[in-house]
């Protein structure tokens, strides 16, 4: 899928349906007069993810108070979920996406680029979802230093 293509602020979030850890397959429309904090990450375990996803687990209640949910994505499978969930203790819910349909809808599946070596994987991003499931806000190539209470502070101002 092409940049241009990606959904972008004001736009409807593209509905989807995947597998969780905890409660079974979702859709997002299962959340409609909610917030959801949809947040993509590349890979369960790996330093940066672990960190963002304890962040945004630390929040977890504060989010709740704005009646936001958080939902993370990543290519991974529902079972390294699982053990991602159980080895740091994560309160927030964790999609699968190992057909990678969900992370090409929204544009963050990208070419990368280490040490010389190009290869595809999931740009660091998030969406703001607003209760009629239009995308108030998005984050791209994602630091994850103090993130998930920027993305708190801009769910609070949302109605």
């Amino acid at each position: 899928m092409s940049e241009a293509a990606a959904p972008a602020e004001g736009d409807i979030a593209p509905d989807f349906e995947l597998e969780t850890d905890t409660e079974g397959t979702i859709h997002l429309s299962d959340f409609r007069g909610r917030k959801v904090v949809l947040y993509f990450y590349p890979k369960d375990n790996t330093s940066g993810c672990t960190a963002e996803a304890i962040d945004f687990t630390a929040l977890k209640d504060e989010f709740e108070k704005t009646d936001a949910v958080i939902i993370g994505v990543s290519p991974d499978t529902v079972r390294k979920h699982a053990n991602f969930r159980a080895k740091h203790d994560l309160g927030i819910l964790l999609a699968a996406d190992p057909e990678k349909k969900v992370v090409q809808t929204y544009g963050v599946w990208k070419e990368k680029s280490m040490y010389g070596r190009k290869y595809m994987g999931v740009e660091r991003s998030t969406f703001l979802i607003d209760r009629e499931g239009r995308i108030a806000r998005v984050w791209r190539k994602v630091k994850v230093k103090g993130h998930a209470q920027e993305v708190l502070e801009e769910a609070r101002k949302l109605p």
